[in-house]
């Protein structure tokens, strides 16, 4: 018999936090990006998402996708394929404009739950410390609940919440099955820089994640 074959869903959905498009002084002062202007930056972080995302993919923005007017905003959308979703940040002002067509994206939202590939992501700009299903696990026992997030970009809140993380991983209680386990926290920081400025998928976003976590591990021991 001919092997089935089994074809791939051609929409992918991706996730992608604290673009900041037209944002001067987080390009030279807070994240120091490197770009020689906010115009390369922002012709760079195009550039970047169209090599990936195709028309009928689906984007969630995670929040600070603009610093810019709607009409900046609009110059931008309009170059970028996919499907948009925006969970809003505090930095997305356009929003408040009275121009603002909210038809660019197919919704906008605070927070929201998803399913993406039999695993719950649960969105917001902000982490959630002890968000909902937090304590849910599959048939082989992995954690199926990830919290996606941004606002906190590469900075010393990163270095907070991967200690609470860690601390948290370390900790043991009794599951509904009876059994001592460890209590599973899954935060992904999907900050445009660790992905160099392209959306990635959930597994994409574990395996940055994981790699980031793998070189401070790496650093930490080089250091004692």
């Amino acid at each position: 018999a001919m092997p089935v074959k089994i074809n791939r869903r051609s929409d992918m959905r991706y996730y992608i936090a604290d673009n900041h498009f037209f944002h001067r002084a987080l390009n030279t002062k807070m994240d120091k990006r490197g770009f020689k202007s906010v115009e390369e930056m922002n012709d760079y972080m195009i550039q970047q998402w169209n090599l990936k995302v195709k028309k009928n993919d689906e984007v969630i923005l995670l929040g600070d996708f603009s610093w810019g007017s709607w009409k900046d905003t609009k110059s931008v959308l309009d170059q970028l394929k996919g499907k948009k979703y925006l969970i809003k940040g505090n930095h997305d002002r356009f929003i408040e404009d009275k121009e603002f067509d909210a038809s660019y994206f197919k919704w906008i939202r605070d927070y929201e739950e998803l399913n993406d590939n039999h695993r719950k992501v649960v969105l917001c700009h902000y982490p959630i410390a002890c968000y909902n299903g937090q304590y849910r696990r599959n048939e082989e026992g992995i954690p199926k609940t990830f919290m996606l997030h941004g606002h906190i970009h590469k900075t010393q809140d990163q270095i907070y919440l991967d200690d609470y993380q860690n601390y948290v991983q370390n900790q043991k209680h009794i599951s509904i099955s009876g059994n001592e386990e460890n209590v599973p926290c899954q935060f992904l920081n999907c900050f445009c820089m660790y992905s160099d400025y392209i959306p990635m998928t959930l597994d994409e976003w574990i395996k940055i994640d994981q790699k980031r976590r793998m070189k401070l591990i790496i650093l930490l021991l080089k250091l004692n």
